[in-house]
């Protein structure tokens, strides 16, 4: 049973998990499940309050996501050296850990519990200060160290003079340069070179154009100051791993206090993603007791627009256990009882409800049947499916249990399960659990109305609008109101009477007196049928089965020819008469259509636009017939005897 999607609980948790920054909480949320320790709960709820009001007084909390810096630290303590990237996101965690600092010192101004957790972080500012001054942008600064900085000096002015010796040997030979500028080839400053001229430039080459026309030289000049620069980028290399190890260090001897500010983040973290929720659910804190005792005021379901959710008044626990909720349908009753339970199952979370005031009692359990719950790989329907949770329910009640059923004993023949939720109410009673039911069955109210500890309750219906008003009245019995629906929208009298005596028998449909306003408002029920305006069918006549026999049969269709079953090929399609011709062997005959039988469709056999004479003509006949077409010819066609 996953209560969880059954309350739609997954979908408050999944809005949850978006007010989270941190994989750690996030994590937790995801595994969050009902606290069964009363101290625990308490501590969670207390936590929550505190978390909305810091917020409500100091704004959100500065808090950013730190998923890395664990790993970070550690791999400082293990490896020994972190990468400029790294060291930054040290720094950007010191740097968060200062600003929640500073926040939650505020908070110290309203007295909130949660501002003392700033006690237990350390911003340890000497380390940051020396990654902020020693690492930008992803690199060790140039101003890391005096040595790094006369490094990256010289290297500067050596490339500036390495540009200026190729420069000027360009300007020397001019004549033989491919290009005015000169390039970077594998490291090395260059000048392009024709070819034909390459005896001409002292230097080393380095690398040639792709249509080898062009050589990229490195001039003598410049390839000494080359080996300058590369014994300089040593040393760079050198400065460069001794400030990173230095405070690789720095880290691993802070790792301590580092993954303690984690802890502190994370776990301020999932508590401030209560408070965001909160917030966001526009939630109040609940009170928690133990005396199996429910009241919700103005409570509403958390996924519904507050603007336009019905509030929900409800108690239960003092003067009954058990809330059997009848009324039409579409009239909230399963909102109702997703709304109850829903912010039971908060609360007990740790989390705020989204009610005005309430009151919650700890359950060791919720037990849950919505839905029809149709499986057809279990080939359940939905009957079997609805029993199949409720025997799971009834195995796993216990008397600190929390029931939620939806349409009690539907799936079936009305007076057997009228019979069969009776049984069901009757063992939850006895079971000393609450529970919350809805049902449409009357012999179900008159049992909740006889029975101690459970009480009836319906849902409104307004009469002159035909909607339900979504309100709960406690105390009550509803009605189903289909009667009285069906007579206002007009259902005559005499299917109204009929209707009443099937249900409540003979009696009461000889008593029945429809309202004349609403059964007949014009006056005009007589009680006879009236015959409907609905469009008539038009039937094919003689002349469309004359049409559909014409395409009986084509030209060119291979058919078989009864009783004898010779094939032959149609020349004449089916006329008035119901007569077609066949070409068979040496000749052709009239045969009426009964006596022939499609062999091969004519569409299967020839390509479109075939020229049929080809097979039905005489040679003769097709060359006179050619003539005609192009002059003038004394000749004439010959037809052929029909047969």
């Amino acid at each position: 049973m996953d209560i969880d999607k059954i309350l739609e609980f997954d979908q408050v948790r999944n809005k949850w998990k978006e007010s989270a920054l941190t994989k750690a909480a996030a994590d937790k949320i995801e595994g969050i499940t009902c606290y069964l320790d009363e101290r625990k709960l308490r501590k969670n709820l207390q936590d929550t309050t505190d978390a909305r009001n810091l917020i409500e007084a100091c704004g959100m909390p500065p808090l950013a996501s730190i998923d890395e810096a664990k790993e970070i630290t550690a791999r400082a303590v293990r490896e020994g050296c972190l990468t400029p990237e790294q060291l930054e996101r040290v720094e950007k965690l010191l740097t968060a850990v200062r600003r929640i600092k500073d926040y939650l010192e505020k908070g110290k101004a309203y007295e909130n519990p949660l501002a003392w957790y700033e006690e237990n972080l350390d911003a340890l500012s000497e380390l940051r200060e020396e990654i902020a001054a020693q690492i930008r942008c992803g690199e060790v600064d140039d101003h890391a160290s005096r040595q790094l900085q006369q490094i990256r000096s010289e290297m500067a002015r050596t490339r500036e003079k390495m540009n200026q010796k190729a420069e000027q040997a360009m300007r020397a030979q001019k004549e033989c340069m491919a290009d005015q500028f000169c390039t970077v080839r594998n490291g090395h400053i260059c000048i392009p070179v024709k070819k034909d001229y390459k005896w001409k430039v002292k230097g080393v080459t380095i690398d040639q154009s792709s249509t080898g026309s062009t050589l990229f030289i490195e001039p003598l000049a410049v390839a000494k100051l080359q080996e300058a620069l590369q014994l300089l980028e040593l040393e760079e290399e050198n400065e460069v791993s001794r400030i990173l190890y230095t405070l690789s260090a720095m880290v691993a001897d802070q790792a301590e206090a580092i993954e303690e500010n984690i802890r502190i983040i994370e776990k301020l973290d999932f508590i401030f993603s209560k408070g965001k929720l909160s917030v966001e659910m526009d939630a109040a804190a609940p009170s928690i007791n133990t005396e199996r005792r429910i009241q919700l005021k103005n409570a509403r379901h958390p996924l519904m627009d507050k603007d336009q959710c019905v509030p929900l008044q409800f108690a239960i626990g003092q003067e009954a256990d058990g809330v059997v909720i009848t009324g039409p349908n579409t009239g909230g009753k399963t909102v109702a009882i997703k709304t109850v339970a829903l912010n039971c199952y908060l609360a007990q979370c740790g989390l705020h409800v989204t009610c005005e005031v309430a009151e919650i009692c700890m359950n060791s359990s919720f037990l849950c049947d919505i839905g029809d719950g149709q499986n057809l790989t279990e080939n359940l329907s939905t009957f079997s499916a609805h029993i199949k949770n409720v025997l799971e329910i009834i195995r796993d009640v216990t008397p600190e249990s929390l029931v939620i059923m939806d349409e009690l004993g539907s799936g079936t023949d009305p007076t057997e399960g009228m019979g069969i939720a009776v049984s069901i109410l009757e063992e939850l009673r006895q079971s000393g659990c609450l529970f919350l039911v809805t049902t449409h069955y009357p012999e179900v109210k008159e049992y909740a109305d006889r029975t101690e500890r459970i009480q009836n309750a319906r849902m409104e219906f307004d009469k002159r609008t035909l909607r339900p008003t979504y309100r709960m009245v406690i105390g009550e019995a509803g009605e189903s109101c289909a009667f009285y629906i069906a007579q206002t929208l007009g259902m005559p009298e005499r299917m109204l009477k009929t209707a009443v005596r099937a249900a409540y028998g003979t009696h009461a449909a000889e008593t029945y007196a429809a309202a004349a306003d609403c059964a007949d408002p014009h006056g005009t029920d007589t009680g006879k049928r009236t015959r409907g305006k609905a469009p008539k069918i038009k039937r094919a006549g003689k002349k469309a089965g004359a049409a559909s026999l014409s395409e009986k049969f084509h030209i060119g269709d291979s058919v078989m020819v009864l009783p004898d079953k010779k094939i032959g090929i149609v020349c004449a399609p089916v006329n008035e008469k119901g007569v077609l011709r066949v070409q068979m062997p040496h000749k052709k005959i009239w045969i009426n259509h009964k006596r022939v039988k499609l062999h091969v469709a004519a569409e299967e056999m020839y390509p479109e636009d075939y020229d049929f004479s080809i097979i039905f003509e005489s040679v003769q006949n097709r060359k006179i017939r050619h003539d005609m077409s192009r002059k003038y010819t004394e000749e004439s066609i010959l037809v052929e005897d029909e047969k």
